[in-house]
Parts: structure tokens; sequence; C-alpha cells
């Protein structure tokens, strides 16, 4: 069995050809992400050097404003991933820069790496990195402290999970390490040792157990038998730009975020039948708390099931392409008579 994307990708494009007009970036991105990092850097001088006394607030405004940050980090990050925030790939890795400037870790060139692996080989046991390991599906299963526990340390599972690929880093991801222990050290001069604790601590609640983070969850674990990849349609679509809209875009990758909503407008035939989440929430809580729901919650294949139904996805594009150039023969026939 293979990933549903790639089939209802041809289905969509066969009836609505329109769609790939809302292909490309979307230069609103690059803006918003050299906001997001001048006020988590600003927080953070904030608490590094103004705000020196408060311990609660400190980690209140950790949870509610900057992990809220950080999580829309992980957005912009993802478009950058895709192409989507500039007209060319290298701008597009400055964006990624950027918004790794108020991630004290180096993640965007990883994320980069991984994510677009994913994309390629969604479900495949061993290739996809964003599977749980064995190990956590064993361990974890369906205590729901152990969930709570995972879902509290997910940034680091994060890291252990692309550690397991063991794949030597590449030019950027070495470029991203340099960069990000640069900006960790102006921070640390400038914000101070506290301001860039600051930071760290934000990372973990906005990569964690956080509302803006639930979309790891609701993007591929099966709620619903059969059904591989789940949308998020609730309100904080608005401040996180679309990024619940996860069958949209797995379906187009070249779609920018703010026109994903035109492609379940223009097919929505092909999306109202399908399970999806309305509560960011709810999808937090019923993963902690349903017992048949956990780690071990997704749709798996091998790679030769993989290649078998690609190939599969293959004939069926060319026979399309074959149709539309014998109409347009036609077409042309009409027009010489």
């Amino acid at each position: 069995m293979d990933e549903p994307h790639m089939k209802r990708k041809l289905a969509i494009l066969k009836k609505y050809p329109e769609i790939e007009k809302l292909y490309g970036h979307d230069s609103r991105t690059s803006l918003v992400t050299i906001i997001a990092a001048a006020a988590q850097v600003y927080f953070a001088y904030l608490f590094g050097r103004v705000w020196t006394e408060t311990f609660w607030g400190f980690i209140i405004f950790a949870y509610a404003v900057g992990g809220s940050i950080t999580a829309l980090y992980g957005v912009l990050i993802h478009e950058a991933t895709h192409n989507h925030a500039a007209p060319t790939v290298f701008l597009n890795k400055l964006v990624g820069l950027t918004a790794n400037i108020g991630i004290p870790v180096p993640i965007y060139a990883s994320f980069r790496r991984y994510h677009l692996e994913h994309h390629t080989y969604q479900g495949v046991t061993d290739m996809d990195p964003d599977l749980p390991l064995e190990w956590e599906k064993k361990m974890i299963r369906g205590n729901a402290a152990l969930k709570l526990l995972w879902l509290f340390i997910y940034p680091l599972m994060y890291v252990v999970r692309g550690a397991a690929m063991k794949k030597t880093p590449s030019t950027w991801e070495i470029y991203n390490i340099i960069f990000t222990i640069c900006s960790d050290v102006l921070v640390a001069k400038f914000c101070g040792l506290r301001g860039l604790l600051y930071l760290f601590v934000s990372l973990w609640f906005g990569y964690g157990l956080h509302p803006g983070a639930a979309h790891f969850i609701q993007e591929h674990y099966t709620f619903d038998d059969g059904q591989e990849t789940y949308s998020y349609y609730g309100i904080l679509n608005k401040p996180y730009m679309n990024i619940g809209l996860h069958n949209e875009h797995h379906d187009f990758t070249k779609v920018a975020w703010s026109r994903l909503p035109q492609v379940r407008s223009i097919a929505s035939e092909f999306y109202d039948s399908l399970g999806y989440h309305t509560s960011w929430l709810m999808v937090h809580w019923k993963f902690i708390t349903e017992p048949g729901i956990g780690p071990q919650s997704r749709l798996g294949r091998s790679i030769e099931d993989h290649k078998t139904a690609r190939k599969q996805a293959g004939k069926i594009r060319r026979a399309d392409n074959h149709a539309y150039d014998a109409m347009a023969v036609e077409v042309q026939k009409e027009k010489d008579q």
C-alpha cells in the first residue's frame, strides 16, 4: 500500500489543472521570519538584562509567548524548506537560518534534509525519518503517563531520530552549526546567559507539550483506521500559517501556505470525506488518554511496496499525458480545417 498523496494529486490535477497556477513562493514569509527572530531576541534581552529577578514570570512567558514563537519558527523553517519563502533556493536557505537565530540549536538544515526525505519516503520503514523508532513504540505503547513524558521530551526525540539515520552532516548542516554557535555567542554576550537560557526553555516548550506543536501528532498518527494523513481546520491555522492543512500540503508541496486554502476550496470533494481535526488541544488529549493510540499508531510500508506504487503512479501520469497530447492534436486538426 502506497501513501495516498501522489494518486490524489494526479486525480485533482486531471480535474482541476488550474491548481498549478497556485504554485510558487510567498515573500511575506521572509518578513514574518525577520519579525519573529527579532522579537524573540528582544525578549531574550529583557529576561537576560532587565527582568532578571522573576522566576515564574520567566517560565510562564517562555511557555505562552516564547514557546508560541518557537512553534512558529518550525512553520517558517518548513516553508523555507519547500522554497516557499523566497524566489531562489539560496535565499530560502538564508530565511531558514534567520528563523534559526531564535532557536539555540542548529535545526534548519537538518530539518530540510530529513523533511524532504519524509516527503519522498513517507511511511517507508527505515527510510522515513519522521517515523518513531522501534524502541519508542515498544516502550511507550498506550501508557498515558509515558505518552505525556514522550510529548514533553519531543524536542529530544527529533535529535535522536536524526542521529539514528547515521548520516554524515551535509555542507549546509555544518554551515548551520557554525551559524548557530555564532548567534548563541552573540546572544550570550548581549543578552546574558539567562537570555540564552530563555531561548532554550522556549524551544523545549514550543516543540514539546504546546498547542502549537500538536501538529506533529495531528499530521500522520492514525486516529481513524486506514487514514495516514490528517488536516487540522481550526483557528490556530491563522497565526501558524495554515500548517494544519497537511493533506493539502502533501498533495501539493509547491503551493505556499497562503494558497493552501484555495486548494481545498477548488478540490473540496477530494477532502470532504477525509477525517480531520478541529482542535490541537484535543489532538494531544486524545493521543495521551486513548489507550489504543501511541507512537505505534503510524502506517508503514516496505520500500518494495513504495517503489511498486510509484511505478503505477508513473504509468497513470504517462497515460494522462498521452491523452492530453492526443486531444491537442485533434484540436489543432480542427483549427487547420
